[in-house]
């Protein structure tokens, strides 16, 4: 199995810039963006899906819900954006590592 490419993004093997990082979590731009404005939260430590989320990873998720203001607003999304956390491969998830789409900058289609 090929190595994670988050993990290696979060290992520095892996050129991408970073909108933000901290000691739990790097957030980038989407390589292949889905609204003008499309970044990543990616969490440092590999947890392959929010399947695998446990009592464990309490702190972490908090974290990572609580930065969303912050790192939309360095984004410029004043007027609001959208999260996504896609689970497993019927729920469009493509690389098997905990992430979290944030997306705005414009009208974005409905559900």
């Amino acid at each position: 199995m090929a190595p994670c490419i988050f993990c290696q993004i979060v290992g520095n093997q892996i050129p991408a810039p970073r909108l933000y990082e901290d000691e739990r979590l790097i957030v980038i731009a989407d390589k292949y963006p889905k609204a003008p404005v499309h970044m990543l939260v990616i969490t440092r430590e590999h947890i392959p899906s929010l399947n695998e989320v446990g009592p464990g990873h309490a702190e972490l998720m908090a974290h990572a819900i609580a930065v969303l203001p912050e790192v939309a607003r360095r984004a410029g999304l004043d007027d609001g954006f959208r999260t996504i956390i896609n689970t497993g491969p019927g729920g469009g998830q493509e690389i098997p590592h905990l992430h979290i789409h944030v997306l705005g900058g414009g009208r974005l289609p409905g559900f």
